[in-house]
């Protein structure tokens, strides 16, 4: 009986790690921009007639990008399982660097007033409306750090994806499978017992 090197043991252990903590790390990632999204980057007031007002913004209001990059790469992270080569390559890339411009957009989000300051427009009824006692949230370094995780992902996916399994030829393999028992199938139903009486019948010769 063969064994493989240990050096190949080592390396196929390494890539199948590698699997594991790409799908956590880019699921995750994905998750945490998306809900990053949905909360409070930043508050602020603005002056009414005779009190101030409170405005927030949510971090889909300072920008949308992060979201949509998240949703990019988590496109990406199932894509990667469905091409080879140098399709996968590139969707590798694509991972990666929608984890970077998630990081990016983040941190630009961090200290934005432009929504606040819409915000405040549409509360007051105006064009524009200025906003006082500025406050940022940790939510954006939370989104950052999601998209840390999808370009760790990506950068995962760059080293070892090569290496990894592929759904298309999985799935290739069983339709080939199940078109040669339907011939098979097919051929054995030509000389069915009751095919060969019912050609007996109408005096036909079935040899």
């Amino acid at each position: 009986m063969t064994r493989n090197p240990p050096s190949s043991a080592a390396g196929a252990r390494a890539s199948r790690r590698a699997l594991g903590v790409a799908l956590l790390s880019g699921a995750a990632g994905a998750a945490i921009v998306l809900i990053s999204a949905g909360q409070t980057w930043g508050e602020g007031e603005t002056a009414a007639t005779d009190a101030s007002l409170p405005v927030t913004a949510s971090g889909s209001a300072v920008s949308g990008v992060p979201s949509a990059l998240a949703l990019v790469g988590l496109a990406a992270l199932v894509a990667v399982f469905a091409v080879r080569r140098t399709g996968r390559t590139v969707v590798a890339s694509v991972l990666a660097l929608s984890g970077a411009g998630a990081i990016g957009t983040a941190v630009l989000g961090a200290g934005d007033t432009d929504a606040l300051e819409t915000s405040a427009a549409e509360a007051m009824g105006l064009t524009e409306a200025a906003v006082t006692s500025v406050s940022h949230t940790g939510w954006p370094w939370f989104s950052a750090l999601g998209g840390l995780l999808l370009l760790c992902a990506g950068l995962l996916a760059l080293s070892y994806g090569r290496q990894w399994p592929a759904m298309s030829g999985r799935y290739e393999r069983a339709g080939r499978r199940e078109r040669g028992e339907q011939g098979r199938s097919a051929a054995l139903g030509d000389d069915r017992p009751e095919d060969i009486w019912r050609a007996l019948d109408r005096g036909e010769d079935p040899t």
